[in-house]
């Protein structure tokens, strides 16, 4: 389906929610659900957190659905609601317990580097100190070139779209992306032996 016609189905769709179509919205959700657990996944560890999260973004969706207006696409509008979830959720736990660890177990971006059946030792840790190094550079960014780079580069959006979901213009986007990828190389020079920027 192209990006048109989806955007039009989501447009029916929600127009039928609103109108009180309870199997429009769940219809909505089915589609999106995924997106959001991914979204959320980045930022909060937990995976029952995760999935409290995501249902708590998608009734807060239903709940304000009667005020939206579609003056931005539908998924936009709920990544919006699901970024503000997770910031509530660091804010209470930050309150609970002030210092957490950065650490991630699973690998760049949540995955772990598949190791080959010819990898050696060597090279395996090699993958893995990059891994780690890489997951440390994008934790150090700022939260605004952060957010922006994953949208771009996990999520595969367009810049329109990532402007349209950040609220800014897409030369911001543009540009935080671009600052975060050198932020990212300058970090990752020592472990890829002074080399060029990985992107």
């Amino acid at each position: 389906m192209s990006a048109g016609n989806d955007a039009e189905a989501d447009a029916f769709l929600v127009r039928e929610a609103q109108a009180g179509s309870r199997a429009a919205f769940d219809m909505l959700v089915l589609k999106y659900q995924r997106r959001v657990e991914r979204l959320l996944s980045r930022s909060v560890r937990d995976p029952a957190d995760v999935a409290d999260l995501c249902q708590e973004t998608f009734l807060a969706a239903y709940r304000a659905l009667p005020a939206f207006r579609g003056d931005s696409a539908f998924y936009t509008w709920v990544y919006r609601i699901a970024i503000n979830a997770a910031k509530r959720h660091h804010g209470h736990r930050a309150r609970q317990r002030p210092v957490e660890s950065l650490d991630d177990d699973e690998g760049t971006f949540g995955t772990d580097p598949a190791p080959s059946d010819h990898a050696t030792p060597e090279a395996l840790l090699a993958s893995r100190q990059l891994a780690r190094g890489l997951d440390e550079a994008v934790a150090a960014l700022a939260e605004d070139q952060r957010r922006a780079l994953l949208l771009r580069e996990v999520d595969g959006l367009s810049y329109d779209e990532i402007a349209d979901l950040m609220d800014c213009p897409p030369g911001t986007v543009r540009s935080r992306i671009f600052r975060a990828r050198e932020a990212v190389a300058s970090r990752l020079r020592a472990l890829l032996g002074g080399g060029g920027r990985p992107w």
